[in-house]
């Protein structure tokens, strides 16, 4: 069974369809893809993942569970649209790493957010001092936790760091780090090198590379096609709000079968 399963999804902003009906499946440990042409519809395909947008159409499952389906009149409640982008971690363009934090309070941020929810709920069931003892136990797991990744992404000097006082591409590894901390079943990487000066792209791109390796379930959305055709497991090219070709990096890169793809690959090459 494939990790992700994508149908039908549409979206659209007023008169604008940005994404015209996305049919999309991922195995685990897999590395997708996608490349396409500013406006194509990549970010917005993201953004309805991680439920930053809603779809207007079309289901998502993750694991066999269906995190949405339009077919279903019921509206998804806010605890529901929270409980559902715990399976994804995104790793946006420009960081957005909050600046009145460390570097490793950045990272622990949200699960200790997710611990006092957890704890809350072991005090209402099994009374307050079950409720102190995991959370002591939970908040040394998290600082441990981000210990690891900091060493993982190779910032394990710039813990009590600022984000003012890194480089770009040492405020993407964070931000990377930060997305795994919540240990989410997918990766999603919203174009991670596409605010960096050229001298800090390789440096983003060998944690992806180091991710990948780990078996790490990934959608990248990217203009690094000497990186895609490195790590991916398959490539599609998105084209106003469709994906007009799919398969392996040999297949697209070498083969297109679609026409947009072609002009799209000889623009660029």
């Amino acid at each position: 069974m494939s990790i992700l399963e994508i149908k039908n999804i549409r979206k659209s902003f007023g008169k604008n369809e940005v994404l015209k009906g996305i049919d999309l499946s991922l195995e685990k440990g897999n590395v997708l893809v996608i490349i396409g042409s500013s406006g194509s519809g990549k970010t917005t395909l993201l953004r309805c993942l991680n439920f930053l947008e809603i779809p207007d159409g079309g289901s998502i499952a993750v694991n066999g569970e269906t995190l949405i389906d339009t077919n279903d009149s019921s509206t998804l409640t806010d605890k529901q649209i929270r409980k559902n982008r715990l399976h994804f971690g995104l790793v946006f363009q420009q960081f957005n790493l909050f600046p009145q934090y460390t570097v490793k309070d950045n990272i622990t941020l949200a699960p200790k957010l997710a611990l006092k929810s957890e704890a809350a709920e072991i005090k209402k069931a099994n009374g307050s001092s079950a409720a102190r003892d995991y959370k002591a136990k939970r908040l040394h797991e998290i600082d441990k936790k981000a210990d690891e990744l900091l060493q993982q992404v190779g910032l394990s000097d710039k813990a009590e760091s600022y984000p003012c006082e890194l480089s770009g591409g040492q405020q993407q590894r964070v931000a990377i780090a930060r997305a795994l901390a919540m240990e989410p079943d997918i990766l999603c990487f919203d174009e991670p090198t596409s605010a960096l000066d050229p001298e800090l792209v390789g440096e983003v791109l060998k944690v992806l590379k180091s991710l990948a390796e780990s078996g790490k379930t990934m959608v990248v959305v990217t203009h690094e096609m000497r990186f895609a055709r490195e790590v991916a497991d398959r490539v599609v090219f998105m084209s106003e709000g469709v994906l007009t070709e799919d398969g392996t990096p040999d297949e697209v890169f070498d083969h297109p079968k679609n026409e947009r793809t072609k002009q799209f690959l000889q623009s660029i090459f």
